[in-house]
């Protein structure tokens, strides 16, 4: 058994011939229910998937609840050496102090096997890259001339070294997505969302426990869309989902965009993600109609309380790693 960050791992052990009887164990961030563990709580998870298969609404009080709670995850994130901290002193500031640890050592490791520090530098803009809300991470306004080939030995690099999630664009949105995964678009991840938070403020020296009481009570005034679609990455990862997103044109200079496709059986779920209670659903509505014959559950992912609206169930963030 061996510990660290896998890029540190990896070059660790270059050359070893590693044994037969060695099994490869996928690890990621301490997921949600095992977040609800640590802090004692056994009967939250249960209970929202009971909800979830009934497709029974939580009602408002029940679900603005699960919601600051769960917003504590996403503050917190699923780092057990973070988890471990905010037990023993509930001071948000002291655990982001931590997770700035943790970010310098991944540093660290990426100049290891990155001299030229791209891939550092790659990692980095991930929040700004998802700020901006381009349907693909932009390369060229990180590092200035990378070439396409070698951003993706970097990004390959980084995914395996399980510090980011990757979803790589799919040309062709059908059971067997990887047969269609178009490599030179993708939108990257960090891996935890809890270090996500503190690369967004990274300005600051720490984040504060003013703002970290903000972002608690949803009263920081900034749109936290790239904030929700983050940790549903991190969640859907460790369900072990691969991930995938498809984009098609609305007109000459607008695209639809499903964030994620889930293959389930022969079919698809598609997934839209909304960081407000936005009933709203188009890119949904039209990738179903295009693809109707290979789709079966479709899934709006929200802030607001469980809700079927006509083929659409509309679900609290929460709920995402029990799909």
């Amino acid at each position: 058994i061996e510990t660290g960050s896998l890029i540190s791992i990896h070059k660790n052990v270059e050359g070893i011939v590693i044994p037969s009887e060695e099994e490869p164990l996928s690890m990621y961030p301490m997921d949600y229910e095992e977040f609800r563990w640590a802090l004692g709580d056994m009967d939250t998870i249960p209970m929202l998937r009971k909800l979830l298969q009934s497709r029974r609404p939580l009602g408002d009080a029940v679900n603005r609840k699960m919601m600051r709670d769960f917003r504590l995850y996403m503050l917190v994130g699923g780092m057990p050496q973070a988890v471990l901290k905010y037990i023993q002193t509930k001071d948000l500031a002291k655990v982001d102090r931590t997770k700035r640890g943790i970010l310098r050592l991944y540093e660290q490791d990426f100049h290891k096997l990155d001299k030229t520090d791209k891939a550092k530098a790659l990692f980095k803009a991930i929040p700004g890259q998802l700020y901006n809300n381009a349907s693909r991470y932009q390369v060229t306004t990180v590092v200035e001339n990378l070439k396409s080939d070698s951003a993706l030995i970097l990004v390959d690099m980084m995914e395996d070294s399980k510090t980011v999630n990757v979803a790589y664009h799919a040309n062709d949105p059908k059971v067997g997505l990887e047969l269609s995964t178009d490599k030179s678009a993708y939108k990257m991840y960090i891996c935890d969302t809890g270090l996500f938070v503190t690369m967004a403020f990274w300005d600051k020296n720490f984040t504060e426990n003013t703002i970290y009481k903000m972002l608690l009570d949803d009263k920081l005034n900034v749109n936290l869309g790239y904030v929700y679609e983050n940790v549903v990455a991190q969640m859907l990862a460790a369900s072990g989902n691969k991930l995938f997103y498809f984009t098609f044109p609305t007109d000459d200079k607008h695209r639809y965009e499903i964030d994620f496709l889930l293959s389930r059986g022969s079919k698809l779920w598609p997934i839209e993600v909304k960081s407000e209670g936005y009933k709203t659903h188009a890119s949904l509505d039209k990738f179903c109609e295009k693809f109707s014959e290979r789709v079966s559950n479709r899934y709006l992912v929200y802030t607001k309380d469980l809700h079927k609206d006509e083929q659409t169930l509309m679900i609290p963030v929460y709920m995402v790693g029990l799909l």
